[in-house]
């Protein structure tokens, strides 16, 4: 089935027209979005007019707020696993293009995927993110068994991935299906940019991917295969960023709409140098993202879609990612790469340049530093808590009571078998502190029991 196209180029530029709210119309808006119902179009247009420091830090303050009203001090992690980089594509800002001669191609056999999982989990990692460039080496029988060998993979402790999610071009409503029965968390796929004309500029109509609405429809057929969970995604510097929100915006609209959900996640990549790739070089990126505007993008989307997960890769900088998680950032990725692989020889071609080299470690240090909970819980959805479901505990607060106990336990087992002494010794102090900050007597004696039962050896706790 052709589904249709639910973005109105023309009227969503429109609203970009006009000048900065007043300072009433704007706390007007910010109070509203305190109220953690989210916002509509016009609210977030009004939003993305601001540019004075003063109305941006209102913006981020508030964001600031609705984060931890919502997710508390809990930040989720999670790691890549790039499965091939040959690609049948040949996206103008991509260092797997098809054109792109200098790449050195491959796509690892499934044991080579196992390895690459061991890795992960070696550091620590419970949750891993399978990507893949768009070619017929990387079918849907070939993801299958990538997802199946992930799962099955142990490292020397016994330690497995809980979760996987997948990043994969555009399929058929049969083969999300399949992909469904293999138990695969969030289906991931970006729109790169929503803007259909600027879109056939930056790719080429004769591949895969120069198809649009194709491209666009993907999350109903995945919603219709049965996936619970979708993330979208637009890659900043293709077009006005403004126009991109406003897109998002809509999309998450027709999701709730027609499916019942919004998305799981949202993903802001900036673009990147690539090898081989001159479009991504700085002095070619059509609309560049300055540090203040990427600020003020996740704030926006915090307080405009509060339930939403938003998503931060080591693209940034660490500076401006242990910035991002107080304005609204809820996910991010630690200890990537970005080639087929990485984790194992690092030789093969990456699909961008990386921001953040730091270990898994030393961001769990900062996080804790800062007074977060680093998470790997994987608890809701092996609870079934997902999708509309998840959402229904969301929004009036009860999911609270699960999460935060989760992370805990999930964290003290990182510090257990993984961290460092110096990261052990701060982390099982931050979680003794923690244990008082539940309200109820009997929930701070129960999480206090589960986190002994972890430091005596058990694993895989969760409410």
């Amino acid at each position: 089935m052709r589904h249709q196209n639910f973005i109105d180029r023309e009227k969503l530029y429109a609203l970009l027209e006009g000048g900065e709210p007043t300072d009433n119309e704007l706390n007007e808006i910010l109070n509203k979005a305190c109220k953690l119902k989210g916002l509509n179009l016009h609210d977030v247009a009004a939003l993305l007019r601001v540019e004075s420091e003063s109305q941006i830090q209102k913006i981020l303050d508030a964001a600031s707020w609705c984060k931890d009203e919502i997710y508390g001090r809990r930040l989720v992690f999670f790691a890549p696993i790039y499965t091939g980089n040959a690609c049948v594509n040949n996206c103008v800002y991509c260092g797997f293009r098809r054109d792109n001669k200098q790449l050195k191609r491959k796509v690892l056999t499934i044991d080579e995927i196992e390895h690459e999982t061991q890795h992960l989990l070696r550091m620590g990692h419970k949750r891993a993110l399978l990507i893949c460039g768009e070619s017929p080496r990387n079918d849907t029988d070939y993801m299958v068994e990538a997802i199946r060998r992930t799962y099955a993979a142990r490292d020397e402790k016994g330690s497995r991935i809980r979760r996987i999610n997948v990043e994969l071009a555009p399929t058929t409503i049969e083969d999300f299906a399949r992909l469904k029965a293999e138990q695969i968390g969030t289906y991931v796929c970006f729109q790169e940019t929503y803007d259909p004309v600027a879109y056939k500029e930056f790719h080429p109509a004769n591949t895969p991917k120069g198809d649009y609405l194709n491209r666009l429809t993907v999350m109903d057929r995945a919603q219709e295969g049965g996936i619970n969970d979708v993330g979208l995604g637009v890659l900043f510097g293709l077009v006005d960023y403004r126009f991109e929100i406003l897109a998002i915006m809509e999309h998450a609209r027709h999701l709730e709409e027609d499916y019942g959900c919004g998305p799981h996640t949202v993903s802001f990549p900036r673009i990147e140098p690539a090898e081989g790739t001159p479009f991504s070089l700085p002095e070619n990126i059509p609309h560049p993202v300055s540090d203040k505007d990427f600020m003020k993008i996740i704030a926006i989307i915090r307080i405009a879609m509060p339930y939403t997960g938003i998503i931060i890769s080591t693209r940034e900088s660490p500076a401006m990612r242990d910035q991002l998680i107080k304005y609204g950032v809820s996910q991010i990725s630690a200890a990537s790469e970005t080639n087929p692989g990485g984790y194992e020889d690092g030789t093969t071609g990456a699909q961008f340049t990386l921001g953040d080299h730091r270990s898994l470690d030393e961001v769990i240090s900062m996080i804790v530093d800062k007074g977060y909970i680093p998470s790997f819980c994987t608890g809701c959805y092996r609870k079934g808590r997902v999708g509309a479901d998840v959402m229904d505990l969301a929004k009036p607060g009860l999911i609270k009571q699960y999460c935060k106990p989760n992370a805990m336990f999930t964290f003290r087992e990182y510090l257990e078998d993984y961290a460092s002494p110096e990261t052990k010794a701060k982390g099982l102090v931050l979680l003794r502190q923690l244990i008082e900050t539940f309200d109820k007597e009997a929930t701070q004696k129960r999480v206090a029991d589960q986190l002994e039962h972890i430091g005596n050896g058990e694993r895989d706790l969760y409410f």
